[in-house]
């Protein structure tokens, strides 16, 4: 068996080979229907996985809208390099606040109430940089006892 057959499961199809003594059956047929197999074949395969990784996508996907006065943390980790809070690398804070929202900007805009040590930074965030703030009181807090 030759390389290329035992690669390709097929001839060669070389100038030199294509018209062999004797041998006369039309190839062009066979050719273009196997390879229309595999074209859907293939077609169907990429459309199970782009659903399936649409699938996985749509998991993540959460609709969160604020409303105007609740208080939300800013995520700063992803501008790393441009402005640090606190220490550096990664022991520098994923999120700061609690900020209060001012208003809604547009459907995922919102501006925040930022303090004199933030006036570089521009007010309005997107919706991915925000983070629910969860106010833990004293009186939520559960205290645990030392082991004697």
């Amino acid at each position: 068996m030759t390389p290329f057959k035992a690669l390709y499961g097929r001839k060669c199809r070389s100038p030199i080979g294509w018209f062999e003594a004797g041998d006369v059956k039309p190839l062009g047929v066979d050719l273009v229907k196997k390879a229309q197999d595999k074209v859907r074949s293939i077609q169907a395969k990429l459309l199970a996985a782009q659903s399936r990784q649409k699938k996985y996508a749509d998991c993540k996907v959460r609709d969160v809208i604020f409303q105007a006065g609740e208080q939300v943390l800013l995520k700063v980790s992803p501008i790393e390099g441009v402005m640090r809070f606190g220490k550096k690398g990664k022991l520098s804070p994923r999120y700061i606040g609690p900020f209060e929202i001012i208003v809604c900007v547009g459907s995922v805009a919102y501006m925040l109430a930022l303090p004199p040590s933030l006036s570089g930074v521009h007010p309005v965030f997107h919706v991915s940089m925000l983070k629910n703030y969860c106010n833990d009181s004293e009186n939520d807090r559960v205290k645990l006892e030392p082991h004697m």
